[in-house]
């Protein structure tokens, strides 16, 4: 963080912005993040109008830890929020083309610690074990997202590895190419299934057709301040391996997850379940970082 004088002679503060785009190894793939650098003194609402101002889906702010090597703070543009996927990745290849991070480490996070490993230009996140939590009635997600029961396999459940997403197996690329979120519907079923969120209640759909661009597909369709559609999200790849792999659904545990490409942003991960389906101890997401641009916020 840098003090300086505008040309009005009022005193702003500067601080260092990477934007990174995640899950890929070029530029305008995946998805973007910008990442505010040692900015531990910016309150909520301007961490928020940041992320207003980027039209992106998520930004990082990262501080001082004690308890680990760089404390990251996620916000969306409506609030902060615990964990985030693709951030993480963007942030940790900001501070690694800036020198702060230098290979394997931790990170703070809303959600717990998070290790970090870095081996080849690859970043791997531990995200932690699994929580299972309500069960969705297809009917209930397919009318949010414009489809029909049969177009869902099984029953969508809420799962989180450090942040929840009611992920929905849909049953041919098809399908998911075909869904359209329904803003009428989301106040009814954020009320009934996600505590009133309504910003975080978008179900993260995925089908086991990747089409030769992994072994899975998915889309996460968003709802205002959010951008219509998130190019690649990696807290739900996490937590769509392990309900996969927890339900049978996958006969094993490594993959790789394509998301993005239909938006002009393909974006790749390699995912890993670790440990049996009915004890999973964490899943490894793995992507790249391309760092797009570097510069100044002034304040």
């Amino acid at each position: 963080m840098l003090p300086s004088t505008s040309n009005e002679g009022e005193y702003t503060m500067s601080y260092k912005v990477d934007w990174v785009d995640a899950f890929t190894d070029r530029p305008f793939g995946g998805n973007g993040c910008a990442v505010v650098h040692d900015a531990g003194a910016l309150d909520d609402a301007t961490c928020m109008a940041f992320v207003r101002e980027t039209s992106l889906v998520e930004c990082t702010f990262t501080e001082h830890s004690d308890v680990a090597d760089l404390k990251v703070r996620y916000f969306l543009a409506s609030r902060e929020i615990p964990f985030a996927g693709h951030p993480t990745i963007a942030t940790v290849a900001a501070c690694l083309h800036r020198g702060v991070l230098t290979g394997d480490c931790s990170l703070e996070t809303g959600a717990g610690l998070v290790a970090i490993t870095v081996a080849d230009g690859w970043i791997t996140m531990m995200q932690v074990a699994p929580t299972f939590g309500a069960e969705v009635p297809a009917a209930r997600v397919a009318a949010l997202v414009g489809l029909q029961p049969g177009d869902i396999v099984g029953q969508p459940q809420f799962t989180s590895t450090g942040l929840p997403f009611c992920i929905t197996l849909v049953r041919s690329l098809e399908a998911l190419r075909r869904a359209g979120l329904r803003p009428d519907e989301a106040p009814a079923y954020a009320r009934d299934f996600a505590g009133g969120a309504a910003d975080m209640c978008e179900p993260y759909l995925v089908t086991l057709d990747g089409t030769g661009r992994g072994d899975t597909f998915s889309r996460l369709l968003m709802l205002p301040p959010s951008p219509p559609e998130d190019p690649f999200t990696g807290s739900a790849t996490g937590a769509a391996a392990a309900y996969l792999w927890h339900h049978g659904l996958i006969d094993t545990p490594r993959y790789t997850a394509a998301q993005g490409h239909d938006l002009g942003r393909p974006g790749t991960a390699r995912v890993e379940v670790l440990g049996p389906p009915d004890a999973i101890t964490g899943v490894r997401v793995t992507g790249q970082g391309h760092v797009l641009m570097s510069g100044d916020l002034h304040l």
